[in-house]
């Protein structure tokens, strides 16, 4: 299993071109947030932009809408019951991500089951949350497998997998995301991520991130940084890696570190490495 490191961050952050537009930088769709848990998907959303995603719409219950407005104006919404809005939306996306506060009723349902029939070949779907559980529950397929993330922590992979916890070891996961096709984020003190050809742990993390909202945050940063760099394993890798160092980073001075914190300091920190990798290509 290899351990990821700065490397997998300098490797990803490039400079933006001069001619750089919105769209140069991707489009993600975001759907979740029900009345209760609007703040998951709130969260997502801000990481999501502050990763750097070119544009960022989010669909969610209408009474998440003047909240969102006034926390993020940056991104886009859209009320998740006007169907053939979200039709048209999805067909735009370079990302979706589907589950953060999604919650578990029929209507959720339906709305990853939409999103799983109309993903298409070259769009990224990032699967997190309640849509883990919910894709558990009714054995939905997968149109294309090797495009979809799920990022469960450890009791929704055991409801993804059949695994209990204390059987899922590295041989486990990895005979388990081979059948299922797609990336695995298995999300603990250290995270792992399987992929079809590869293994990766992330070495870093602090219980001041033992906090709501921790996987929600990492799930937009995964969805930013798809939407907007080439190799998508490695942006993966790199989303993983960043949001723990900025928290591993911040819990040395806070005894705990917010979620909403990891997002305000990602321009900061992808800028740092941004630099690092320039010097190395002057050097």
């Amino acid at each position: 299993m290899q351990g990821l490191s700065q490397k997998n961050l300098s490797a990803v952050i490039r400079s933006r071109p001069k001619n750089s537009h919105k769209g140069t930088f991707g489009r993600a769709v975001l759907i979740g947030g029900n009345e209760t848990y609007g703040g998951a998907i709130m969260m997502s959303a801000e990481a999501c932009v502050k990763a750097g995603c070119g544009l960022t719409s989010v669909v969610t219950a209408e009474k998440n809408h003047t909240a969102l407005h006034a926390r993020l104006p940056e991104a886009m919404v859209l009320d998740w019951t006007l169907t053939h809005r979200l039709t048209d939306l999805l067909d735009t996306a370079d990302v979706i991500l589907i589950g953060p506060g999604l919650g578990l009723t029929s209507h959720s349902q339906q709305l990853l089951a939409l999103v799983l029939q109309q993903q298409k070949p070259e769009q990224r779907l990032v699967i997190d949350g309640s849509a883990i559980t919910l894709f558990a529950q009714h054995h939905y397929a997968l149109k294309y497998p090797k495009q979809v993330v799920f990022t469960p922590h450890q009791m929704e992979w055991e409801r993804l997998s059949g695994l209990k916890i204390d059987n899922q070891t590295v041989t486990q996961n990895q005979a388990v995301q081979r059948q299922i096709g797609a990336t695995v984020i298995l999300k603990s003190h250290r995270t792992e991520i399987y992929t079809s050809n590869a293994q990766f742990k992330n070495p870093l993390g602090t219980p001041a991130m033992a906090t709501g909202g921790m996987g929600d945050t990492l799930a937009g940063m995964i969805a930013g940084f798809l939407a907007q760099f080439d190799d998508k394993e490695a942006a993966i890798c790199a989303a993983v890696y960043l949001h723990s160092l900025i928290g591993e980073t911040l819990g040395t001075e806070h005894y705990v570190v917010l979620p909403t914190e990891i997002s305000q300091n990602l321009p900061y920190y992808m800028k740092q490495f941004e630099n690092t990798q320039n010097k190395a290509e002057e050097k």
